[in-house]
């Protein structure tokens, strides 16, 4: 029997996913990040958990992004040899049609982040088409469908090798994956596909993001197989780094471990590895021809109990407005800070227009001089918001600018997540600066803190404009002191020697 699917029905099912994955966690994500925030003892790093996991139910309640980068779309389908599309059209442009009308959603406008031309316009789409399609023509009379929301930080952290037969995977792994730092925002997963060939390893990587997180079930009853043996032995050994939530050093780095395999040429052993970030999104769905899907929420009951809120005690409050280089040089590694004043914003296209302008001799749109810098992309506001979810994003990027903003407009200070290279570094040591870390995964609950937003330089860059955000009791932690010390460097070294001398669980 033939299957018709309308090409409405697809459109408006891949429209829905989008919205759903944009603020709702699977259920399985929460339920496994609320048991490491039960065990956590870094207080650093529960405090991270308790704001990715405040700001989680915040947009299930809210209906606004978990993260500002609402990420590139994923669509795989798979597709029954039984089934017919009733469309003119590609399967491309009917699941373009279906991210476009999901991002433009005026009741939860979602950021656009997809550029047309990788190599030289670089121009965005506006609509974040078009997305990524795969397709599998399976038996059968039915669609299954998985959508995916990919951000830009956990995708930038893909690794891909070609080992040799004899070489070990647990090795590889355990060697890349502290070089590929906390952009990836953890606590996340990892995806590992091993076999085929250069492009089947990646895709098999990918595809394993999709699948539930269900390292607790594992550890429980125990591995039935040599392949969750694995899934375990690499789960605990990569926790054993110490990494932690954001990178601040901590018990878990990893919640779940996922591995697909297929056969592969006998001189070969192609493994890929891809990390999926705090804001874990994905849905799964069937097309039978009745329809469009119906997408359940979770219910508020699979959130903990967990409300993160400003802690006067033990953070220092700041004054932006009143901020000086001296004051900046007081704050010592891993202090927390509550941020309240105006401070500016930045990112790739913003600091690559100021070099340029500089270098002109060109005057800048805005004065620097005694300000920090925030490395964020907002989303647009609706309603009576200012502005949208607004979270930072991977700080690594405006490394070769640091030295320039730092010697030549007045900076003082900058805020973005995870950690700096060793370039910025010492160029903020050598300045006598400072870099604040804002936690990846809570872009809603970050937001709140934003009370007034206005574009004050380049405004055509759209999210990537100079924004003058002013805030009240903005959390960050100073990540790199005035002295060039990195939190992201002392936390899981400390955390890694604590966590050697617990005794892993024997995986059989």
């Amino acid at each position: 029997m033939t299957t018709t699917i309308k090409e409405s029905d697809l459109i408006q099912s891949i429209a829905d996913a989008i919205q759903f994955i944009s603020f709702y966690h699977p259920v399985d994500y929460i339920q496994h990040l609320a048991r490491a925030y039960e065990r956590e003892e870094s207080p650093a790093a529960k405090d991270a958990i308790a704001q990715i996991l405040t700001n989680s139910r915040m947009c299930a309640e809210g209906h606004r992004p978990i993260c500002q980068d609402t990420g590139i779309v994923n669509v795989f389908l798979k597709v029954g040899m039984n089934v017919r599309f009733d469309t003119q059209r590609s399967l491309q442009e009917v699941c373009d049609e279906g991210v476009r009308q999901g991002y433009l959603n005026p009741d939860n406008p979602l950021r656009a982040s997809v550029l047309n031309d990788p190599l030289f316009i670089r121009k965005n789409t506006r609509d974040n088409t078009p997305c990524i399609v795969n397709v599998e023509l399976v038996p059968g009379d039915k669609v299954d469908v998985q959508v995916a929301a990919k951000g830009g930080g956990s995708e930038n952290k893909s690794k891909f090798v070609m080992l040799n037969p004899s070489d070990s995977l647990v090795d590889w792994v355990l060697k890349t994956v502290p070089q590929m730092g906390a952009g990836w925002c953890p606590p996340g997963m990892l995806g590992i596909g091993v076999g085929g060939t250069a492009e089947k390893a990646m895709l098999m990587a990918k595809q394993s993001l999709m699948e539930d997180i269900d390292m607790y079930e594992l550890l429980q009853r125990g591995p039935q197989n040599k392949l969750e043996e694995l899934r375990i032995d690499l789960y605990q050994k990569v926790n054993a780094l110490g990494i932690g939530a954001q990178g601040l050093g901590g018990l878990t780095t990893v919640l779940d471990v996922k591995i697909n395999t297929f056969p592969t040429h006998a001189a070969s052993k192609p493994v890929a590895m891809i990390p999926n970030c705090a804001a874990t999104r994905h849905v799964h769905f069937e097309l039978d021809g009745s329809g469009p899907a119906e997408l359940t929420p979770p219910a508020l009951s699979d959130w903990p109990d967990v409300h993160w809120a400003p802690d006067y005690n033990k953070s220092l409050q700041v004054d932006l407005n009143t901020l000086t280089k001296e004051q900046v040089a007081s704050w010592k590694p891993g202090q927390t800070l509550l941020l309240s004043g105006k401070m500016l914003t930045g990112r790739d296209a913003a600091h690559k227009r100021i070099q340029d302008m500089l270098e002109k001799g060109e005057p800048l749109p805005v004065d620097f001089t005694n300000r920090v810098i925030y490395y964020v992309g907002p989303v647009d506001p609706v309603g009576n918001e200012v502005v949208g979810p607004a979270g930072p994003t991977t700080a690594t990027r405006m490394d070769k600018f640091t030295d320039m903003m730092l010697d030549k407009t007045g900076l003082i200070s900058m805020i973005g997540k995870a950690e700096r290279g060793p370039v910025a570094i010492e160029s903020i040591r050598k300045h006598g600066s400072a870099y604040l870390m804002a936690v990846g995964g809570s872009a809603y609950l970050v937001s709140k803190a934003i009370r007034g937003a206005k574009v004050v330089g380049f405004e055509d860059l759209g999210m990537e404009a100079i924004y003058e955000f002013d805030v009240k009791d903005m959390p960050v932690t100073v990540a790199v002191d005035s002295q060039g010390t990195s939190v992201h460097d002392t936390g899981p070294k400390a955390w890694k020697a604590r966590i050697a001398e617990i005794p892993l669980v024997p995986v059989a």
